[in-house]
């Protein structure tokens, strides 16, 4: 079962997974390109996901997760590492941090009510001490959210294409234009969750036509839109 619910950190989703009955397992569900980047806790081990651009498949027996999702764009500067470093791929903190530290969190979390609540307060503690979130950042995911093109956004924000680039490998993991596609993804997935239909979705979250959701979809979902809905 998965719960979740805003963090008192800004922009930030602390969530829980437990595993389900193995009765009610209908196949592992992949964890699809959303733009963001989670600190994990499982089992004794914290981790980090990087930016994915394509669907990540949990490995081995099911097993219970707490994590922090954090605003894209923000967790580099609490982690102390560029996001480019992390793309698709899940590290374990101390590979970032040393060892000795990441200790330390552990205890503090299995120490806590629950391990989610222990990740939010590290978060919390983070973020007072690393410098605030660039705005330009979070104004960029609100303008390719909104569906501007990346040349516009780039003039609105006064930033050359090749600065806006670097900036966002930093701060993302991948480019504005791979950005741009993630978070359209998910504007389209909300959207057919919600029972619009295809054709309709594909006009209201930026695509071209039918075709090219679905073209998309299954390039960075690695499955039809379909069979992610029946999942």
């Amino acid at each position: 079962m998965y719960e979740e619910r805003p963090s008192r950190l800004t922009g930030a989703v602390v969530w829980q997974r437990t595993p389900e009955h193995p009765e009610n397992l209908k196949g592992v569900r992949p964890v699809l390109p959303d733009g963001c980047m989670d600190l994990l806790f499982s089992e004794g081990r914290l981790l980090v996901a990087g930016p994915d651009t394509r669907p990540y498949v949990p490995e081995g027996p099911p097993r219970a997760w707490a994590g922090i999702r954090f605003f894209p764009g923000t967790a580099p500067a609490l982690l102390g590492v560029p996001a480019h470093e992390l793309r698709d791929a899940r590290v374990e903190l101390t590979d970032l941090w040393p060892a000795a530290r990441v200790r330390r969190l552990r205890d503090r979390i299995e120490a806590a009510p629950d391990p989610a609540t222990g990740l939010e307060d590290i978060a919390l503690d983070r973020a007072a001490e690393a410098p605030p979130p660039d705005p330009l950042l979070r104004r960029l995911v609100e303008c390719l959210d909104a569906s501007r093109p990346v040349a516009a956004t780039a003039v609105e924000l006064g930033i050359g294409a090749r600065q806006l680039h670097r900036r966002c490998l930093t701060a993302f993991g991948y480019g504005p234009k791979t950005l741009a596609r993630v978070l359209r993804l998910q504007r389209a997935l909300a959207l057919a969750r919600s029972g619009v239909p295809y054709a309709e979705t594909a006009a209201r979250a930026g695509y071209a036509d039918q075709p090219h959701l679905a073209r998309d979809v299954r390039q960075l979902a690695g499955k039809p839109l379909g069979e992610l809905l029946g999942g």
